[in-house]
């Protein structure tokens, strides 16, 4: 399976490193905005060609799929170019930064019918699947959930201290974990959805804080807060509140109600890093002719919710 990785930045990086752990995965090229950087970190991870031009990447015979840690702004028209080319797609989260964006990738995949799939990591980190498994087990249920996504973000910089070349969205990307990993594990639609949110930043022209409720047709509800003004920890956070127990979950790890960590032996996978685990399910799929967990087709509804709350948005502008 021969990859090509679309994006240079922190993100391209663990992909990078997780990739290095599947068998019979070859990355043969890499694309990035500066030619310097991106020729850096090839020589790094021994990727043979660098290039700054994502067509005629797209163009070369050895590349069979494309992983894309690209700006936002840009993943949709370039999961649909690579797609086009022939190639299979993975979508770091979010898939678009629009609903109708949204919309064309998901047309795109069944007019082609190749695999393409979008980086919902929460998915795939053990904590989430052995939450999933109790449920599917019927020993847990969830009631609802709580979950707080803090960084600090009032200078452009992506998760490594770096400058951006693009700014970061807290609904239509941050919000997107929170809001798949909701309707995947309560397997039901959403009925109603709220948001509010602060200032705009004078120069990032983001709101850096918002708050978002929602609920189920089954009843669970969701509270999650978001913000770019917090000073740490950082990260995003999990609460898990069901009628047999409560688990909190911090990426990987997975904790009771009572902060005792829970054992997640009995999750049988083949490494503990999300990125990998994520990259793992999307070589599969393409190897075994199949839908992808997270595929474009699975997550779509988390980008109708989020498209109708940044309706809302425009709305609540609009009466101010």
């Amino acid at each position: 399976m021969r990859i090509a990785l679309a994006g240079g930045g922190a993100f391209g990086e663990k992909h990078l490193d997780g990739l290095k752990n599947i068998e019979g995965v070859e990355v043969t090229a890499l694309v990035g905005r500066r030619l310097e950087p991106t020729q850096a970190m090839a020589d790094k991870y021994g990727v043979p060609f660098a290039t700054t031009d994502y067509e005629a990447m797209l163009e070369r015979d050895d590349v069979d799929a494309v992983i894309l840690c690209t700006p936002t702004q840009m993943h949709a028209d370039q999961a649909i170019k690579a797609m086009d080319a022939g190639k299979h797609v993975e979508v770091e989260i979010p898939l678009a930064d629009s609903w109708a964006d949204a919309e064309a990738v998901l047309k795109k995949q069944e007019e082609t019918g190749l695999v393409c799939m979008a980086g919902h990591t929460r998915r795939f980190n053990p904590s989430h699947q052995y939450v999933k498994q109790q449920i599917e087990a019927g020993k847990f249920n969830v009631l609802s959930m709580d979950v707080e996504t803090y960084f600090f973000r009032r200078e452009n910089k992506n998760a490594k201290g770096e400058p951006r070349s693009w700014t970061d969205h807290l609904l239509w990307h941050h919000s997107a974990h929170t809001i798949d990993i909701f309707q995947y594990m309560t397997g039901s639609k959403v009925i109603a959805a709220n948001i509010l949110q602060g200032p705009k930043h004078p120069d990032l022209g983001i709101a850096m804080d918002q708050s978002i409720q929602m609920k189920t047709e089954k009843g669970q509800i969701l509270t999650l807060s978001l913000s770019f003004n917090n000073e740490g920890p950082f990260g995003t956070f999990f609460r898990y509140i069901g009628d047999t127990a409560t688990y909190l979950a911090r990426y990987d790890d997975l904790y009771t109600g009572a902060d005792e960590p829970v054992d997640l032996s009995g999750v049988d996978v083949p490494s503990n890093n999300g990125i990998e685990l994520q990259d793992r399910e999307f070589i599969a799929a393409i190897r075994e002719g199949r839908e992808p967990n997270s595929s474009v087709h699975g997550v779509i509804e988390c980008y109708r919710t989020i498209g109708q709350l940044a309706a809302s948005l425009e709305e609540q502008d609009g009466w101010s």
